[in-house]
This record gives C-alpha cells, sequence and structure tokens, in this order.
C-alpha cells in the first residue's frame, strides 16, 4: 500500500460516512418535525443502528493504519487539514465502545420524546429517570474520551462542539462577563426607561401571514429554498447539508417576532452550510469548523445584521404592510423593539446584553453534574437559584426553567458554551466586515444582504475546517477572539443614542 493510495482511500472511507450522517440527519428532523408520537421507539432503534454502523465504519482498525501510512504523504494545506480531521474523528470514535454508543444513542431518543411530553405538561418528574440514566451514560461517554485525548472529562466532550476548546479558557471569559452584567445591565434599563414608552402591537398575527413573512425575510436574507425548507418544531433549528438545509421555527398569534427571529438566526447556519466549499464536500475538511464559528454565523445574521437600524427601516414597511399601519411598527420603534433589553426566563426569546448569562448558568451546571456534584433532582432548585442570581429573576415552572432546552435531553453535553463564544465572535466579525466594505450596511438597509454574504463565503463559510478556530478569527479580523469587541458592540448599541 502507498501512501497516496492510504490517503485516497481515507478520502472515499470518510465520503460514504458522510452520507451515512446525511441519512441520520433527515431522520431526526423528521423525528422533530413529523413523526407521529408511535414512531418514537422505532425511530430510537433505526437511529441507533445507523449510528452503530457508523462507529464501525470509524472504528475500523484500517482507518488506524491507513492514517498512519498517510501521514508521511505531500499532501498540500487542504489534504493536511483534511488529514488531522480524520484523525480527530478517529480519536473521538475509537475511544468509546459499541456498546455504549447504542445504549447512549438510544437512551438519547428516549429521553428527548419523553422531555417532549414532561415540557407540554411541565412535568419534571416524568423525564427525571430518563435523564439521569443519559447523564450516567453520557459520563461514560466522557471518561472513555478524556483518556484518549488526555484532558478532562468535560473538554472531552467540549472538543466534539468545539475543537480544541478547553474549559479552563472560557472559565474566566465567562466569568468576566458575569461581572460586567449587572452594572451594564443597570445602565442599559435605566437608558431604556428615560425613553417614550414603547408603543404596544397590536395582533392577534395571523400565522399563515407569519408563515408568508418568514419565508420572504429568509430569501431576502440568502436561504435558497431550492436546497433549503422551512418548518415547524417545538424548539427551532437547522439541519440538513449541503443542498438540503432544514431550518424550523414555531409560531405564536401573540407575537411575530419570536418566529420571525428564529428563523433568521437559522438561516445564518443554513447560509453557512450552503457556503461551504463545493470541493471538500462529504470529507472532514470540508465540513463547519466547529460550533462556535456556526453559532457566530447564525448571530452576524439575526443579532449583528437584523436588529440593526439598517434593517429595521428596510423590514418595518413590510411589516406594517402585512400586520397593519400601526405606531408599534414605525421604523424606529421596531428598531428600539429588536434592541429592547428585558430579563427573561427563556434563552431563545433573551436580548444579547442577558443572553451570555442563560449560558454561563447551564456551563455551571452541566460540568457540576457532570462531575457528581449536582444530580438531576436537584437540577430545578440549582437552576432556579443560579437564575435568581445572574438575572434577579426566577422561573415560576420548569418549562420555563430547566426543560426549555433540548440539549441535554438528547445528549448535547458540552455544546452550551459556544452560544456565548460564537456571539462574541460574531461581535468581531461583523465589526472586521463592515470595516473592510463600507457597502455592507447601506446594502441591508435595502434589504440587499448579498455584500455581507460575500465577505462571509469568502473569509468563514469557504474556509470550511482548514484553520482552527482561533485561526481563522485572527485571519478575518486581525487578532484572535477577544471578548471586549463584544462589549465594546453592547455598548455602543444599547448606551449611544
Amino acid at each position: 500500500m502507498t501512501a497516496k493510495s492510504a490517503y485516497q482511500d481515507l478520502q472515499d472511507r470518510f465520503q460514504r460516512m458522510a452520507v451515512f450522517s446525511e441519512a441520520m440527519s433527515v431522520l431526526h428532523w423528521d423525528m422533530a418535525v413529523m413523526m407521529p408520537p408511535g414512531g418514537a421507539e422505532p425511530r430510537s432503534e433505526q437511529l441507533a443502528a445507523l449510528k452503530v454502523m457508523h462507529h464501525k465504519m470509524l472504528t475500523d482498525p484500517a482507518v488506524r493504519d491507513l492514517l498512519d501510512a498517510s501521514e508521511n504523504m505531500a499532501l498540500d494545506d487542504w489534504q493536511r487539514a483534511n488529514l488531522n480531521e480524520m484523525r480527530r474523528a478517529y480519536i473521538h470514535a475509537v475511544a468509546v465502545p459499541e456498546d455504549l454508543v447504542a445504549a447512549s444513542s438510544k437512551s438519547g431518543m428516549e429521553c428527548e420524546t419523553l422531555w417532549r411530553r414532561a415540557k407540554k405538561q411541565n412535568d419534571f418528574d416524568l423525564v427525571a429517570p430518563a435523564l439521569t440514566k443519559l447523564l450516567g451514560l453520557t459520563r461514560q461517554v466522557a471518561q472513555a474520551k478524556a483518556e484518549k485525548l488526555g484532558c478532562t472529562d468535560y473538554d472531552a466532550l467540549l472538543d466534539e462542539y468545539e475543537p480544541g476548546g478547553k474549559s479552563a479558557n472560557i472559565q474566566p471569559i465567562f466569568d468576566d462577563y458575569a461581572a460586567f452584567l449587572p452594572d451594564f445591565l443597570d445602565q442599559v434599563l435605566s437608558h431604556q426607561e428615560a425613553k417614550s414608552p414603547l408603543p404596544p402591537l397590536k395582533g392577534p398575527f395571523p400565522i399563515e401571514t407569519q408563515k408568508r413573512m418568514t419565508r420572504q425575510f429568509a430569501e431576502t436574507v440568502g436561504f435558497s429554498f431550492t436546497r433549503g425548507r422551512l418548518d415547524e418544531s417545538a424548539h427551532p433549528f437547522s439541519t440538513g447539508y449541503k443542498g438540503d438545509s432544514r431550518i424550523t421555527t414555531i409560531y405564536s398569534e401573540d407575537d411575530f417576532s419570536g418566529s420571525l427571529m428564529a428563523v433568521l438566526h437559522e438561516c445564518g447556519h443554513a447560509l453557512y452550510e450552503q457556503g461551504l466549499p463545493d470541493a471538500w464536500t462529504h470529507q472532514p475538511v470540508g465540513d463547519a469548523r466547529g460550533m462556535t464559528i456556526h453559532e457566530s454565523q447564525s448571530l452576524i445574521i439575526e443579532m449583528q445584521a437584523c436588529r440593526s437600524r439598517e434593517f429595521a427601516s428596510f423590514a418595518a414597511p413590510i411589516l406594517r404592510e402585512a400586520f397593519g399601519h400601526q405606531e408599534g411598527l414605525s421604523d424606529e420603534n421596531y428598531y428600539r423593539r429588536n434592541i429592547l433589553v428585558k430579563p427573561d426566563f427563556i434563552r431563545v426569546d433573551a436580548d444579547e446584553v442577558t443572553y451570555p448569562a442563560h449560558v454561563i448558568l447551564r456551563f455551571r451546571l452541566e460540568q457540576a453534574m457532570l462531575k457528581g456534584d449536582l444530580t438531576v433532582a436537584e437540577l430545578p432548585g440549582a437552576w432556579n437559584e443560579g437564575m435568581t442570581s445572574l438575572l434577579g429573576i426566577t422561573p415560576p415552572t420548569d418549562t420555563l426553567g430547566c426543560m426549555q432546552d433540548i440539549h441535554w435531553y438528547d445528549g448535547a453535553w458540552g455544546y452550551f458554551p459556544t452560544y456565548t463564544l460564537g456571539a462574541m465572535t460574531s461581535a468581531q466579525l461583523f465589526q472586521a466586515a463592515t470595516e473592510a466594505d463600507a457597502a455592507i450596511l447601506p446594502a441591508i438597509g435595502k434589504g440587499d444582504f448579498s455584500p455581507l454574504l460575500s465577505w462571509l463565503r469568502t473569509h468563514v463559510h469557504g474556509q470550511g475546517s482548514l484553520l482552527s478556530t482561533d485561526e481563522l478569527v485572527s485571519r478575518a479580523t486581525g487578532r484572535p477572539l477577544d471578548p471586549e469587541a463584544f462589549k465594546n458592540h453592547l455598548k455602543r448599541r444599547y448606551l449611544s443614542d
């Protein structure tokens, strides 16, 4: 076997594995969007079986030999990065026994199904046993991976979502923001209160009209409905693959803003997937560069661009035409509403000032649960105490508290830090983009996102996983992630006018 044939063999194997992953993503989407309740158990079996097959393909002893044989080959930068990503995937997979892969997959599906019922019924006790079981399996996975990766249990899980991420590096960033927030929040609230009250929006807002509007705005920011679709689910999300992006939202006749902003957020994720390098489709180096960058792309669209004054001047007239010419939808009032700061129980509805507090709470709690310092039975109380401490509000129900997010209940532990790291990265990237191209903000004011999308395609999307997160941010902005860029953005937006 030559080094060249070894590398080509690896590419062929990883292409087949990528196709398996795509099939699983559609089954997950179907489970959340269309599957009847009776399909939960067989779907769990299907996904567990596919995960085991994928795991077998990745942990085949031949893969290790091929990786070793390819190391001394003369590879270009993209091929070398691809080989490194292949090895990282292999190490993660080979660390976990096949029976644990199957057990954790099935447990995650069962827990998620119960969570959907428990959330609707506000019955934490209904899902607690399943979550306890899933947490136990997650600990086993974390321990197995930590041993192979030479890191802490938590960092082993974090590495799945943010390659190379370390809780020791995240902790001071989050502690700094937690210290910054109280005084800054008081300033922002005082600044808001000094202005005239916002006139209320007059609903109801018909669901069918909202569906037309969300589709229109999705197309405005660049989402392609020939390569994607928009549906409803209990929790907005984005999934799919290049050529078939699936995004979802949830509608309420009481307010259209939640569904609209959720769509714009998920469009950011989908645009990233749709813009990944064509030449490396189905190869690890052609995948997104971790969830910090992925979240930065959703927040560049939702928070940086679509809560700007420029976007408000474009969107408000369209919304007035759809929902009636009311004072609450004037250009200025729509802008003010989009940047309204108010501590809220629900993370996905939180403003960008208080949003990091939601993530900091989850970061603390999931570390404590993984270590065994906090039991599942103690989670609701600890959650409420944390919300009271960070934001001064206490959830009246577990549905508005520890059951609001799907992540822990489907096995996604170590994911949450990427939300706030992504928010900080988005501020830094957007600042760099608008400084590099003065046409971006005026174009957004006309509903033209092509200048922004062009910059992102070049500096982020088209880079795939060629670079590490730090390298990507440094090349795009001239410096590594700087949390001060996010705080400066907040000061400009929330205290300057």
